[in-house]
């Protein structure tokens, strides 16, 4: 082969290869990344149409928790409200045959959709007593939540213990309630 012939070889071979190289980098590079980042959207997409369905198929258990979680929230009317807390206390308090010292309630709007009644309750008992009234509080279907829980002995034995609870109480607004 001749030098000439070799020379324009090697243009026309160096020539294609920075073509292809021009090519990858503005062409085929691009393409990937799209096809890629297509793919992935469609993946996401594909999950939240499942999600979307699997909603729809829940959707009448869905409503039935919600209108019986709405029906457990406390009135909107705060002396109401504040009523049916006490008369809870007093049916769990003489249920588990413990002394409710006292109770002290607080309202805060948390937002416009709700307000919360905070109660400080202090109680006391023996160790069973206050184990039946916990559970007569959590398995209750009213909107309450329990904040915090401090027991304490009074005496040096144990036998006599002194309940310190913070507990929370939803009760939503007339627009949230007519939903």
């Amino acid at each position: 082969m001749q030098i000439k012939n070799r020379q324009q070889l090697l243009m026309i071979v160096a020539g294609v290869a920075f073509g292809l190289l021009l090519g990858d980098a503005l062409v085929f590079s691009p393409l990937v990344k799209l096809w890629r980042t297509r793919s992935t959207r469609i993946e996401d997409l594909q999950k939240k149409v499942k999600d979307g369905d699997a909603l729809l198929r829940r959707d009448a258990a869905i409503q039935t928790r919600w209108s019986q979680m709405r029906a457990n929230t406390l009135t909107n009317n705060p002396s109401l409200a504040e009523q049916q807390v006490f008369a809870a206390f007093d049916d769990w308090s003489r249920k588990a045959r413990i002394s409710v010292n006292s109770i002290t309630p607080q309202w805060k709007r948390d937002s416009e959709n709700y307000t919360t009644l905070e109660c400080r309750v202090d109680a006391s008992g023996s160790v069973g007593t206050l184990r039946s009234f916990l559970f007569h509080l959590e398995n209750d279907p009213m909107a309450l939540k329990v904040e915090s829980v401090e027991i304490t002995s009074r005496d040096k034995d144990g036998q006599q213990l002194s309940l310190g609870l913070q507990i929370s109480g939803l009760a939503l607004n007339s627009t949230e309630t007519e939903r």
